[in-house]
């Protein structure tokens, strides 16, 4: 299904957020980042925490803490099963509070505030403003439920305001972490299945394997993060390399793997002519192939050669050396795919040989492409660590998660 995208503004709501280290403050950042980026504007409300930039403010609001001081005196009042004057003046008072932060926004996007007891004022202020018609559409994020989890049972007691964290306010969407959490918040407010959203968290690639400006420009070019199996073939472009095995290599996987892709991340060797030759006979089969979004050459991208940094940045990201050469003199990326735990797929010829010995896979310079694409694949599908990290690739990073699931929820 194809959304228009609108232009929205969006306030996303917790007790804290970042720099204030936890799991949920972390999605609410990756969250806030993601649609700024898509253009949409952000704010953040909360009680403890910092703007993250100009563009993602942060509205401050004190009594949203789940440790401000008059609310950890209501809380031990609650957990006696008392409300009284405390908990509805700061009710009220937060109403007041989030009727103004929320000036013009058109989503608010709550997280745990609905499901948790650590500041029911607040839960109230919002189920509140809710029934009065005074909030934005309201999107109840839910990453822990109280009323399903042991330790949290003690503090809760019947009737309200506990058990707005256990009945469907009407006129929301429900988004919960994990089909588990879909599973405890349909049986614990009578929904339908099918009403509750299953979004998950993620990580950030670029953080995580601390990837160089440089790696992460080509990456968002080339678009090669969205492909599985991704072949590396770390070699400048020159024939004795035998790159046109591994384009046909690639043709044939993708006929199991259709977003399979191959990387090839030197420049023209630079000693001769017919480099230039062989380059435009090498374009002119990616294109024969149907592969211009499959074979990336980064020399089309960028001059020269890249830095050693950025070169294992792609033995990080890739899911298996794929090294056809005819001719080598030692064959330094086979040592460096063994740094990388990274399988190899290589030329059998005997540097490669005395390198790899029973630890790589090895086929012919002049390999049938069918065979090569069938040792390829074979190893895919047996490998369950391959198979596991192509399906987080496709499933769990965030800019996946945003594009699968965050666009359509915002539309």
């Amino acid at each position: 299904m194809v959304f228009e995208k609108e232009l929205m503004n969006i306030a996303l709501l917790h007790y804290s957020v970042p720099p204030i280290v936890g799991g949920v403050e972390s999605v609410i950042a990756h969250h806030a980042r993601m649609m700024s980026g898509d253009g949409h504007s952000v704010r953040l409300i909360a009680a403890r925490g910092e703007a993250m930039n100009d563009d993602i403010p942060l509205v401050r609001i004190p009594l949203a803490d789940s440790r401000h001081e008059r609310v950890t005196q209501m809380n031990e009042e609650l957990k006696r099963g008392e409300v009284t004057a405390n908990f509805e003046s700061l009710r009220d008072e937060l109403a007041g509070e989030l009727q103004n932060a929320l000036a013009d926004a058109n989503v608010l996007i709550v997280h745990n505030v609905c499901s948790l007891n650590k500041n029911l004022a607040l839960t109230a202020a919002l189920h509140q403003l809710h029934l009065a018609g005074k909030l934005p559409r309201l999107i109840l994020w839910h990453h822990d439920l109280a009323w399903t989890t042991p330790r949290y049972l003690p503090e809760l007691h019947e009737g309200y305001p506990w058990n707005l964290l256990k009945t469907d306010w009407g006129g929301t969407t429900h988004v919960v972490v994990s089909d588990l959490r879909q599973d405890e918040l349909a049986g614990l407010m009578n929904l339908d299945h099918d009403s509750i959203r299953v979004i998950p968290n993620g990580v950030d690639l670029d953080r995580f394997y601390k990837l160089e400006t440089l790696t992460q420009e080509l990456l968002d070019k080339t678009h090669l993060l969205d492909a599985a199996p991704i072949l590396l073939l770390p070699v400048r472009i020159t024939p004795r390399k035998n790159i046109e095995l591994a384009l046909q290599t690639v043709a044939e996987l993708r006929k199991s793997y259709p977003q399979a892709a191959l990387v090839v991340t030197g420049p023209l060797g630079p000693h001769n002519a017919n480099n230039i030759r062989y380059f435009d006979i090498l374009t002119n089969l990616r294109r024969e192939l149907s592969l211009e979004g499959s074979v990336h050459f980064l020399a089309e991208l960028r001059d020269g050669f890249l830095p050693d940094e950025v070169i294992a940045d792609f033995f990080r990201v890739a899911d298996a050396l794929f090294f056809p050469s005819r001719e080598e003199g030692f064959g330094i990326p086979l040592i460096e795919a063994a740094f990388s735990h990274l399988p190899a797929f290589c030329a059998d010829i005997p540097p490669l040989k005395k390198l790899g010995v029973s630890d790589a896979q090895f086929f012919s310079p002049d390999e049938d492409p069918a065979n090569a694409a069938k040792m390829v694949a074979g190893y895919f599908q047996t490998s369950m660590p391959v198979r596991l990290a192509m399906r987080a690739r496709a499933s769990f990073r965030w800019e996946a998660i945003y594009r699968q699931h965050i666009e359509s929820l915002l539309a």
